[in-house]
């Protein structure tokens, strides 16, 4: 028979003292056994410190734990991790190290150790921090700090006030320098990660270049060019090749990281961009070659691709007018002109299956919307500071929406009058606004944003063309033809660019860092946070001093006073 003696040493770890018992006396056996009940092994408190306080019993295996509050990251050390990662402070507790730029990434305590690499399961398809702890034994988890990570998730969706916070530049694509993220920067994330939905953009540049010279070889006014109808069906046949590559990609996204697809939701500028599938849908059925287009589509295409984009108007338009926390006054910006868009497509398209009344309806809510669109983004009431001054390839989509609604009207009502006209011209004259400052457009590098050129302009050159064969002229012809082969060029070199950067350079996915902020801004550090919690001080010395009646009523005011976020403002 042998007993167990344990005691702690020095640097925090335990003794186990082995001895022989002698079976016939009772005495010290039963004396060793107080002494062994009276010692046993304490818990050093791993994140707190804690020393001689609350007695557990040691697990098979010991483990350390860290629990960020601010993003719900959990840390464990199982065995030879934990001794690895405690600190040099000699108290057992762990801590840990970053670079103030990403939470993905953690070190190993002593020395700077190899760096681990990035979890990025946090972003899988149903993945929780429960789901991840669930290799720990329920018995050695603090019921308090499993709250607090109950409460927190990481995968709990972020506020849109919160994307304006800690991202900038136009798309809201870039981290701010003071944000951590929940993904390593210095680590390549896996392709479907690195997907946005942004890459859509380059289905409707291609979609509606197929149009374009779909229009062009069919065009009376520009019969002198001698264009064949096969140049719009290599560029249809094009279309659909990147179509299904880029909706497959991105559906395998949605298996894989779903979490990731509704983060890309709740972001106020990609949010937009899931009416771009079905709007690149339209542009190919709109587009289809005549050698394989009938004289009338049937109209279960036009349901296929206009109920989903109706459906998301339900959602996006009822956020808009319900006022809440995605108001449009907080959330415009100028891909906000993509979601009217796709009115008109559908109008458009309405004509091309013999619906005319229905294409007339979505003609009608594609007005309405755009003019609150249109005027919101001119105020620039919310999103001043949020976007900067300079101009960049998204705000081209003003010259999209006024241009599609001219061509869905002759669609709609078969000719190109006055009304038809009035969107051409506003068209024209942001077209032109967009041009005098070229040079704001200068010094971004290259990106899938860029794309965001291509549509409008070919929407708008589209337009110039219908004007043409109506009012045919000098002018007229010179301007389609001027505006159909700037579209084209331009298609060209980012398409050329694209490829280069894809296969190439391999640079045109880089990390999507917007995807990864933390739900809740960490201010402890900083002015803000000790601001807050001075005056949040001063408000509770003064009220102490106060009369009863108005400690209540500020008691009152104090718990019904919310920011948008959800949390309480003082």
């Amino acid at each position: 028979m042998v007993a167990e003696h344990t005691s702690p040493n020095v640097t925090g770890h335990h003794s186990v003292d082995v001895q022989t018992v002698i079976p016939n006396d009772t005495n010290n056996q039963t004396k060793r056994n107080k002494r062994m009940n009276n010692n046993q092994m304490k818990l050093h408190g791993f994140s707190g410190g804690i020393e001689g306080g609350e007695r557990r019993p040691l697990a098979n295996k010991t483990f350390n734990r860290q629990v960020s509050l601010g993003t719900g990251v959990t840390v464990l050390g199982m065995d030879k991790g934990f001794k690895d990662t405690c600190n040099s402070n000699g108290d057992g507790s762990t801590s840990l190290h970053r670079s103030g730029t990403s939470l993905g990434r953690l070190r190993d305590g002593v020395g700077g150790g190899v760096p681990r690499k990035g979890d990025f399961s946090i972003f899988r398809t149903k993945s929780t921090l429960n789901k991840q702890n669930s290799l720990l034994p329920s018995r050695e988890l603090d019921p308090h700090v499993s709250g607090l990570m109950q409460e927190d998730p990481v995968n709990k969706s972020v506020p849109a006030g919160r994307y304006f916070a800690a991202l900038r530049g136009p798309e809201l694509d870039e981290v701010r320098d003071s944000e951590d993220i929940l993904l390593p920067k210095d680590e390549k994330w896996p392709f479907l990660l690195r997907f946005p939905i942004g890459c859509f953009g380059i289905c409707l540049g291609l979609g509606s270049q197929a149009i374009l010279w779909g229009a062009i070889s069919s065009s009376p006014t520009l019969s002198f060019l001698h264009i064949t109808p096969i140049m719009s069906l290599v560029l249809w046949v094009l279309a659909l090749t990147v179509m299904i590559f880029v909706a497959t990609t991105y559906s395998l996204k949605c298996m894989f990281y779903f979490e990731a697809i509704r983060r890309e939701y709740f972001h106020p500028v990609r949010v937009n961009f899931f009416f771009a599938p079905w709007i690149a849908c339209m542009f190919l059925a709109i587009g289809l070659p005549p050698a394989f287009a009938p004289a009338r589509l049937h109209p279960a295409v036009w349901c296929a691709f206009v109920i989903p984009v109706f459906a998301l108007e339900l959602k996006i338009y009822g956020q808009w007018l319900s006022g809440g926390k995605r108001r449009l006054c907080k959330v415009a910006n100028p891909s906000s002109h993509l979601s009217v868009v796709g009115n008109f497509v559908g109008a458009i398209l309405a004509a091309k299956v013999g619906w005319l009344e229905v294409g007339r309806f979505m003609w009608a809510i594609g007005l309405a919307h755009y003019l609150c669109v249109f005027v919101t983004l001119y105020q620039r009431l919310p999103t001043n500071e949020a976007l900067p001054k300079e101009l960049h390839p998204v705000y081209s989509m003003f010259v999209a929406t006024p241009s599609a609604a001219s061509i869905a009207w002759k669609a709609v009502y078969g000719e190109f009058d006055a009304v038809a006209r009035s969107f051409f011209f506003i068209a024209l004259f942001l077209y032109i606004s967009l041009v005098v400052r070229i040079e704001f457009f200068r010094g971004f590098r290259f990106s899938v944003a860029w794309w965001s050129y291509t549509f409008p302009m070919t929407t708008a050159s589209l337009a110039s063309i219908r004007y043409a064969e109506e009012a045919p002229c000098f002018f007229s012809k010179g301007l389609a033809l001027g505006l159909s082969m700037t579209s084209s060029t331009m298609v060209a070199l980012l398409f050329v660019s694209t490829l280069l950067h894809a296969f190439v350079w391999r640079s045109l996915f880089p990390n999507d860092l917007a995807i990864a902020i933390t739900k809740d801004k960490n201010t402890s550090g900083g002015k803000q946070g000790k601001k807050s919690t001075k005056k949040t001080y001063d408000i509770k010395r003064w009220a102490k001093q106060a009369p009863f009646s108005l400690v209540s009523s500020i008691t009152k005011s104090l718990s019904v006073d919310k920011d948008s976020d959800g949390h309480l403002t003082t």
